[in-house]
C-alpha cells in the first residue's frame, strides 16, 4: 500500500488479525512451509505470537512493542516471527497454551511462545510490556536473554523442550469407565455448582464473571428432570442479572465477551459470536419453560443485533466486533449524562437516566455511564409512583433516540472472517428460534446459513474452517464438524428438508471416520490427514465454547434415534464413558456434555408427524410440541408420499396419516403411543 513503511509477509493473509500487523516493521509470517522452513535452514528459533481481533491486550502489545522499531529489530535478528490468529488456527492455540500454562500457571492472549526450529516449546508467557514494569521484564530484555540462552545454553533448551513436549503428549489422556451412567452423576454436577452459586449477583464465584451458558443449559434441564426450584432459581437470577446489567447492550442487543466485576456492570466490551449464539438459546428456553417475557425480550434483540450487524451479505455470520473504537476500549457503547439530556430533553431525559443508571459522576470512567437497570420497568415505576405504561413508552423511545445517536459514531473494529463452528453454534440458535417462538423470518436466516455453509465452506464433501471476501480455506477441526451437525440437525427440525438431515448424517459419518480415536474413545480436535504438529490434542472441556466431544456426543445420539444406527450411539456413550468421573468432579468445566447425559439418561421422547408440511394441521402439531421446554427430544416429519424421508428415518418408517389427516406419533424407549390428529391429544402425550 502506497505510504506504508513497513509490508510483512501477512499483506496476503485473509484474517483481519493477521491484516491489522501486516505493516509492522516485525518480518511477521503466516504459519506455514516458508517460516517454518526458514527457522530450520538458519537454525533461528521461533518467536510464536498468538492472539485475536477482538483482544483489547493484543492491540497494545501491538502499538507498544511490534509498531516499535527497535524491539521489531531485535525480533527479526534473533528470530523467524510467526503471527497466528487463534480463531484460525485453534490447534496450534490449544497446544502453545497449554505449554504456557505449563511453564507459567496461567494463561491468555496475546500468548508469546518461543519454539525450537522441530517447533517444540521452550518459553513462554502471555502480554510483555515494551520496558521493565510493575516486576514484569520488558519485552526487549525478555527477547535479548532468549537469544543469548539458545545460542549460549542450547543444549539446556532442548532438554527443557523435549521434557514439555512428553507432557504435552500427556494431557487430555482419560480412559473409559466400566461403571454405569446414573443420575447420580447429575446430582452431584448439580450440588457442587450449587455450593459456588452467587446469590445476589447470579453466574458463579466472583470477578471477573462469564456469561455460563452451557452450565445455565443444564441447570435448566435438572429443574426439569427433577422440578428443582433450586435449579430454576440460579438460571432464573442468573438470566435477569445479566439481562439488567452493563454486559447486556441495551440498545443494539447483544452481549460483551464478559463482566470485569462480579455484578454484571462493566463489562470487557467485545463482542463474541459465539457467546451471543450460546446466550440466545439459554434465554430462548427459558422463556420457552416460564413464558417470561424479558427472556423473549433479550432473545430477539440479541438476534436483531446479528442480523443487523454481524451478517453478510451471503447469509455468514461474523466472527466478533472488537473492545475498542478510536484506541479507547468501550467509548462505543458509555454515555455522559448531559449527552442523553441534550438528546432526549430535561424531563424524559432525566426519568431515562434514572432507570438506566445514569449519573452526573458516572458509573464507569471519566464520567461516563454504562448502561444498566439495576431494577426492573415495573419495580422502578412503582418505586416513583409512575404509570408503567407511560415509563415504558418512554424508555422505548429514550432507547430508539440513542441507538440512532450512537450510529454516529465510530464503530468498534468488526472480525469480518466467517467460522464454520462458531457460525453453527449461530445456526442453532435461529433455528431453534423460528420453532420456539414461532418466527419464519428466523427459519428462513437459518436457511440460508446453512445453504451458505454447505455451499462456501465445503468442498468435496470436508468442511473448511474460514471464509472471507470469497475465499475458503484451513482444514476444518473437530469443533466444526460437530457445531455444524447440531445446527443442520437444528435447521431439519425446523423446516422437515431432508437435505439438511442428509448433510448433517453425511458429516457425521466423516467426523467418525476422520477424528475418531478408534482404541481410546473420543474425538481429536485435528483430523487423521491433518498437518503434522508436535501432538494431537483432545478437546474435552466446555469453556468459552462447548467442546467437540460435547456437542459431538449430543448431536450423534439425536442421529441414533433418528435413523436407529446403533454406530452414532455408541460412539456417544463411550464419550460419556470416559468422562463420567471428571465431570462430576468439575461439573462448571463440562456443562454441555452433562446436557448430553441428561439426554441419554433421559430416554428421549421420539416424535414423529405425516401430514402435507405445508398445512396448517401440521403447523398446529409442530406448535404444540414447542410450546413446552422439552429438551429430550428428537422430531421428524414428512409427506405421506414422501418415500425418501420414510427410507433415510426410521422414525417415519411405516407411519401414515390418520384418516388422511395430519398424524403424530410419539415414541419412547421402543414403546409407543396411539397415533393422535389433535393438539390436545398430542399435548397429553406430551406430558411427562
Amino acid at each position: 500500500m502506497a505510504g506504508e513503511k513497513f509490508t510483512n509477509n501477512l499483506i496476503n493473509e485473509t484474517s483481519p488479525y493477521l491484516l491489522q500487523h501486516a505493516h509492522n516493521p516485525v518480518d511477521w509470517y503466516p504459519w506455514g512451509s516458508e517460516a517454518l522452513e526458514r527457522s530450520r535452514s538458519e537454525d533461528k528459533p521461533i518467536l510464536l505470537s498468538i492472539g485475536y481481533s477482538a483482544c483489547h491486550w493484543c492491540h497494545v502489545m501491538e502499538h507498544e512493542s511490534f509498531e516499535n522499531e527497535q524491539i521489531a529489530q531485535l525480533m527479526n535478528d534473533n528470530f523467524v516471527c510467526i503471527k497466528v490468529d487463534r480463531e484460525e488456527r485453534p490447534d496450534l492455540d490449544a497446544i502453545y497454551m497449554n505449554a504456557v500454562q505449563m511453564m507459567t500457571g496461567h494463561g491468555g492472549w496475546p500468548m508469546t511462545m518461543f519454539l525450537t526450529p522441530d517447533l517444540k516449546p521452550f518459553y513462554g508467557g502471555t502480554y510483555y510490556p515494551p520496558e521493565d514494569r510493575r516486576g514484569m521484564a520488558g519485552f526487549p530484555r525478555v527477547l535479548t536473554a532468549i537469544a543469548e540462552s539458545y545460542k549460549q545454553r542450547r543444549a539446556e533448551i532442548e532438554s527443557s523442550a523435549h521434557a514439555i513436549t512428553a507432557e504435552l503428549n500427556k494431557s487430555d489422556r482419560f480412559v473409559e469407565s466400566n461403571e454405569m451412567l446414573t443420575s447420580e452423576i447429575l446430582n452431584s454436577a448439580f450440588s457442587a455448582l450449587a455450593r459456588n452459586f452467587d446469590n445476589v449477583n447470579g453466574g458463579f464465584g466472583g470477578a471477573p464473571k462469564f456469561p455460563p451458558s452451557m452450565t445455565l443449559m443444564y441447570l435448566l434441564r435438572n429443574h426439569k428432570r427433577i422440578n428443582s426450584a433450586e435449579s430454576l432459581h440460579i438460571v432464573e437470577t442468573t438470566l435477569q442479572k445479566m439481562a439488567g446489567g452493563g454486559m447486556y447492550d441495551h440498545l443494539g442487543g447483544g452481549f460483551a465477551r464478559y463482566s470485569v466485576d462480579a455484578r454484571w456492570l462493566v463489562p470487557h466490551f467485545e463482542k463474541m459470536l459465539y457467546d451471543n449464539a450460546l446466550l440466545t438459546r439459554v434465554y430462548l428456553y427459558a422463556y420457552q419453560h416460564t413464558k417470561f417475557p424479558l427472556y423473549r425480550r433479550v432473545a430477539e434483540e440479541t438476534l436483531e443485533y446479528i442480523v443487523r450487524d454481524m451478517t453478510n451479505s451471503e447469509g455468514g455470520f461474523y466472527s466478533s466486533e472488537d473492545a475498542d473504537s478510536e484506541g479507547e476500549e468501550g467509548k462505543f457503547y458509555v454515555w455522559t449524562k448531559n449527552e442523553i439530556l441534550k438528546i432526549l430533553g430535561s424531563e424524559d431525559g432525566t426519568l431515562f437516566c434514572d432507570f438506566f443508571d445514569v449519573t452526573e459522576s458516572g458509573n464507569f470512567e471519566h464520567g461516563h455511564s454504562i448502561l444498566n437497570t439495576p431494577t426492573s420497568l415495573d419495580d422502578f415505576a412503582a418505586g416513583r409512583g409512575l404509570d408503567p405504561v407511560a415509563v415504558r413508552r418512554t424508555v422505548e423511545s429514550g432507547k430508539r433516540k440513542l441507538f440512532y445517536k450512537r450510529e454516529e459514531r465510530v464503530r468498534p473494529g468488526r472480525d469480518d472472517k466467517v467460522l464454520a463452528a462458531w457460525n453453527g453454534l449461530m445456526l442453532t440458535a435461529f433455528a431453534e428460534a423460528a420453532n420456539i417462538l414461532g418466527r419464519d423470518d428466523y427459519k428462513q436466516i437459518a436457511v440460508r446459513n446453512a445453504e451458505f455453509l454447505t455451499s462456501k465452506l465445503m468442498r468435496d464433501g470436508r468442511l473448511l474452517r474460514t471464509y472471507k471476501d470469497g475465499q475458503a480455506k484451513l482444514n476444518a477441526y473437530l469443533e466444526d464438524y460437530a457445531y455444524v451437525i447440531e445446527g443442520l440437525l437444528a435447521v431439519y427440525e425446523a423446516t422437515f428438508e431432508l437435505r439438511f438431515l442428509k448433510l448433517a448424517r453425511q458429516l457425521a459419518d466423516t467426523l467418525i471416520d476422520k477424528f475418531l480415536d478408534q482404541q481410546n474413545g473420543g474425538f481429536y480436535f485435528t483430523s487423521s490427514d491433518h498437518e503434522t504438529l508436535i501432538t494431537r490434542t483432545k478437546d474435552y472441556f466446555d469453556n468459552a465454547t462447548p467442546s467437540g466431544n460435547s456437542v459431538a456426543a449430543l448431536s450423534l445420539l439425536k442421529l441414533g434415534l433418528i435413523t436407529h444406527d446403533p454406530d452414532y450411539s455408541r460412539v456417544a456413550l463411550t464419550i460419556l464413558r470416559t468422562l463420567s468421573q471428571v465431570m462430576t468432579r468439575y461439573p462448571s468445566a463440562f456443562g454441555y456434555l452433562l446436557c448430553a447425559l441428561d439426554f441419554y439418561l433421559s430416554e428421549p421422547k421420539e416424535i414423529a408427524i405425516v401430514g402435507r408440511l405445508d398445512s396448517h394441521e401440521v403447523r398446529l402439531l409442530v406448535e404444540e410440541i414447542y410450546r413446552r421446554y422439552l429438551p429430550n427430544k428428537v422430531v421428524v416429519a414428512s409427506d405421506p408420499s414422501d418415500k425418501d424421508s420414510s427410507a433415510e428415518i426410521k422414525l417415519l418408517e411405516g407411519r401414515t396419516a390418520v384418516e388422511g389427516k395430519a398424524t403424530a406419533y410419539v415414541c419412547r424407549n421402543y414403546t409407543c403411543l396411539a397415533p393422535v390428529t389433535e393438539p390436545a391429544e398430542l399435548a397429553a402425550q406430551l406430558k411427562d
